[in-house]
């Protein structure tokens, strides 16, 4: 029986921990075990399990082991540490990532007073009982009181305007106090105010037991942070508690009994009347939450309880699906997708990568269906992934018409309860077909074949916090252990896919055109630059695009407006000094947004909202500048709520719907939204990129594509593949139906590459342009990448770390050759939310060489002191920002 474990915690630390176990525990590798964790119980995944001790120091020991039989497979164990591996992210984090089961364990936060807390709140007791904190004594009528930190009189709160730190404490330390004499925290003086909550908070606790963090706050009206400021000097301790909880949702029914039809002998009211015919039309049962929102009164229903007319039952809840109905009924396969569906069919079994390139509207998705029919039908479980969110509600309705109840759904919009339930259908092999965005690769479907990710070249399937993977090449990596088939579909593929096929590491496979021979979009161009010289004046929309959306709203069609910015304008400027309205948390420029839509002139009107959309920081439109007091502020570029306002004055019957991030924040809005538009409730859609992600609206007929060219003077190598891809996938959304199609694009540039290959619908010109690019500058796919991060709230930490870890990069023994560093330097955006950034680019030939370096350089940070969790190593990047 072992007697030690090694455990992966959710750590920011590249190791595991070793701890004893208890008699009677068994812990097994794969399975999940609570443990304790400096001050914290964590929830870890065992990695291996021994009899022998590890080495001559003092063992804690597992508080409970949660899973009898381990959680995870061999197969997803070894696909962790390859993550873990590749990506240069702790092993815990990654195991915790593929596990979405936090609802199946409740954690509990404590706080305890500690012996320094003690003390200060010893030295606040004053004589007779009065509560002062630490100052000289002053000897005066009425006994002893003290001043400079404050004095407290019975009944009233503490004059003193902070409580002195650990280091105030101790002897010698200089202490950090305003010129008054009071500390500061965070280059203020503590208000009174909060002086006296730090008082009732080590009042609360001086008993020395651990209290609840909501029977804390509840009892003293202390904030979160005020109580994280309290840990950070030390003057209390937070402790954490985990134990098992039922995370099975269940949902209350209401069940006519059969002595009700004769009342039971006793006279009914109308409102019992009334419940009782509604459960007796309804079949004998009603859910409890509908009955109670028809009939409001719940006593009339406690009452036909009591008399045994009706009873409460509490069943499992049912998981629905949702989804969108599909467009149109499934058609007969083509002789492209048909040799397609042949290939990926005669695949099964072995590892087989596939590369599906088709264009828009080739109808990959009937490949998809019939292949996973297929490896159904073989015996085998299929991971079908979609890029976001918002076409999960597409491709469950296609899955829920073919395969039933035998889908499952996974992805971050689902409760915690939900995303358990899900999990543990799919592990217990009920739903062999699961549908999700990138963390549904996880997914412990047993007998994996199949693994397809549409729109491979989507950005969202790359993580951007710990662990920074990319589903889509995990997916791979995933079906080489699994002997598995992996698809990666998509009508502009990502370059490395692309190479990779080239090189015939992929098998490709090609859908060169579109269902039932419809034909591609028409796409004109339009030059924005000449389209000033000719009316003399900046428009958001040309001429042109104007005419074709009133030509086909006046034919009863729909349109889609690709505007690729939030908010009504990105920017609010003064023209006196030009100084711009940046975040004070970020070093980004505010974005405007109306709260209504109405005529507006471009002068910047007081009390409107600005916006950061990287942390949330909300302020309103000054009356003057802030710099310069002019009152000259206006408004800089347009976003979809501008352009939402555009559509509404120039097309005024229109039937105009908007879809950013903004209008699309809960799980069912996207549904929503798109129901009305496949419902012709909406015949005019604007919207950012949301709008060009796999859509399949069979209404549209036009296309206008408005500044999304833009992102072509970023500072990154993959603009051009961007805006190509964009451009590309935008225009694929006209012509789906019975009637052709037409794509206007505006645009600043209309000799860059990228645009006129996305105008021609040619991808292998553009790939074959663009890859020549790449491979002079040794960018991907020739070369290796990763993006070190080095943050801190503090410039000079962060300025000095980087420059630390820049030094042990140079070429000397230990470094491996053929890497190049570039910087480090402050990164695009210097700050954000109050953290300020510096990284550094590696680029290799070699990844071997590249993951050496890596690991040489944070081998080295750990004995400069520089802090793990302050860096973000981030292989294969997808942003520089």
């Amino acid at each position: 029986m072992p007697v030690f474990c090694e455990v992966a915690l959710p750590v920011p630390l590249d190791r595991t921990f070793t701890y004893a176990v208890r008699e009677g525990q068994s812990p097994q590798r794969g399975a999940r075990v609570i443990a304790p964790f400096r001050t914290e119980k964590l929830i870890g995944v065992v990695t291996a399990v021994s009899e022998q001790r590890p080495a001559d120091f003092e063992l804690r020991f597992v508080e409970a082991v949660l899973d009898q039989e381990p959680l995870l497979s061999e197969q997803l164990l070894e696909l962790a540490e390859w993550i873990a591996h590749y990506y240069l992210a702790p092993l815990g984090e990654v195991l915790r990532a593929m596990l979405p089961l936090t609802a199946e364990v409740r954690r509990t936060v404590y706080y305890r007073i500690t012996d320094l807390g003690r003390d200060v709140l010893a030295e606040a007791v004053g004589d007779e009982g009065e509560c002062v904190f630490p100052g000289p004594q002053v000897r005066g009528t009425g006994g002893t009181r003290r001043q400079g930190w404050g004095t407290q009189v019975r009944g009233l709160p503490p004059l003193a305007p902070s409580h002195p730190t650990e280091e105030d404490l101790s002897v010698g330390a200089p202490a950090k106090r305003a010129k008054d004499g009071a500390p500061k925290r965070g280059g203020k003086a503590l208000s009174v105010e909060e002086q006296d909550l730090d008082r009732r908070v080590l009042a609360r606790l001086q008993s020395g037991e651990a209290v609840k963090v909501s029977t804390l706050r509840t009892a003293t009206a202390a904030s979160l942070p005020v109580l994280a400021r309290l840990v950070k000097r030390k003057w209390i301790a937070r402790e954490t508690l985990a134990g098992e909880r039922d995370a099975r949702r269940m949902e209350r029914f209401a069940v006519l009994m059969a002595e009700s039809a004769c009342g039971n002998g006793r006279e009914l009211t109308k409102k019992q009347q009334a419940i009782l015919g509604e459960l007796a039309a309804r079949g004998g049962e009603v859910p409890l939450a509908e009955l109670r929102r028809r009939n409001p009164i719940s006593s009339t229903l406690q009452t036909l309880v009591r008399r045994g007319l009706v009873r409460i039952e509490e069943r499992a809840a049912a998981f629905h699906l949702g989804g969108l109905p599909p467009t149109a009924a499934a058609i007969e396969l083509n002789a492209a997708q048909k040799a397609a569906l042949a290939a990926l069919t005669a695949g099964l079994g072995a590892f087989r990568p596939f590369l599906l390139h088709g264009v828009t509207g080739s109808g990959k998705t009937a490949v998809y269906l019939a292949a996973m029919q297929q490896a159904l039908d073989r015996g085998f479980s299929s991971i079908l992934l979609v890029p976001e969110i918002g076409l999960t509600p597409q491709m469950a309705g296609l899955l829920d018409r073919a395969f039933g109840e035998r889908v499952a759904l996974l992805h971050s919009a689902l409760t915690p309860e939900e995303r358990s339930e899900q999990w543990r259908r799919i592990r217990r092999g009920e739903a062999p077909i699961v549908v999700g965005t990138r963390s549904a690769i996880f997914a412990p479907a047993p007998k994996l074949g199949l693994i397809l990710v549409d729109e491979e070249q989507d950005q969202s399937y790359k993580q951007e916090e710990t662990p920074r993977y990319n589903a889509r090449d995990v997916a791979v990596m995933r079906a080489k252990l699994a002997g598995a088939v992996a698809v990666l579909g998509s009508a502009t593929p990502s370059l490395e896919s692309w190479r990779n096929a080239a090189q015939g590491k992929y098998t490709r496979l090609e859908l060169g055109e579109r269902v039932m021979n419809r034909p591609l979009p028409e796409v004109e161009l339009i030059d924005m630059r000449r389209e000033f010289r000719e009316t003399g004046r900046e428009e958001l929309f040309s001429r042109s695009l104007i005419e074709q959306t009133r030509a086909a709203l006046e034919r009863g069609e729909q349109a889609l407006i690709l505007l690729n910015r939030r908010g009504y304008s990105f920017a609010v400027i003064c023209r006196a000094c030009g100084e711009k309205l940046e975040c004070q948390n970020c070093a980004i420029a505010l974005t405007h947004h109306k709260s209504a839509l109405g005529a507006e002139a471009e002068l910047a009107r007081a009390g409107q909202r600005l916006e950061c959309h990287y942390c949330g920081y909300k302020r309103t439109v000054p009356a003057r500048c802030p710099k310069c007091e002019s009152e000259y502020l206006y408004y800089l570029g347009a976003g979809s709520e501008q352009g939402e306002e555009r559509l509404a004055e120039i097309f005024p019957g229109a039937r105009i719907g908007r879809m950013d991030r903004d209008t699309v924040r809960g799980r069912h809005d996207l549904e929503h939204l798109l129901a009305r538009l496949h419902a012709g409730e909406i015949n005019l859609l604007v919207g950012t990129q949301m709008i060009a992600k796999g859509h399949d609206i069979h209404g549209v007929t036009l296309v206008g594509v408005v500044g999304c060219d833009h992102a072509l003077a970023l500072p990154d190598f993959r603009a051009a593949e961007r805006v190509f891809q964009l451009i590309a996938q935008v225009s694929g959304r006209a012509g789906r139906g019975e009637l052709e199609g037409r794509v206007v694009v505006q645009t600043y540039y209309p000799d860059h590459y990228a645009i006129l290959a996305a105008v021609e619908h040619d991808y292998a010109a553009f790939a074959e342009r663009e890859l020549k690019y790449r491979r002079w500058m040794h960018y991907p796919p020739f070369g290796a990448l990763a993006n070190v991060l080095v943050q801190s709230p503090k410039l000079e930490e962060a300025a000095g770390w980087a420059s630390t870890l820049a030094k042990s990069l140079l070429p000397n023994q230990t470094t491996p050759e053929g890497v190049r560093v570039l910087g480090p330097c402050t990164a695009p955006i210097a700050r954000i939310k109050g953290v300020y950034r510096f990284h550094m680019i590696l680029k290799s030939g070699s990844r071997r060489a590249l993951n050496a370096a890596l690991r040489g350089m944070l081998a080295h940070a750990e004995e400069a002191g520089v802090p793990r969790r302050n860096l973000v190593v981030d292989v294969d990047p997808l942003r520089l920002m």
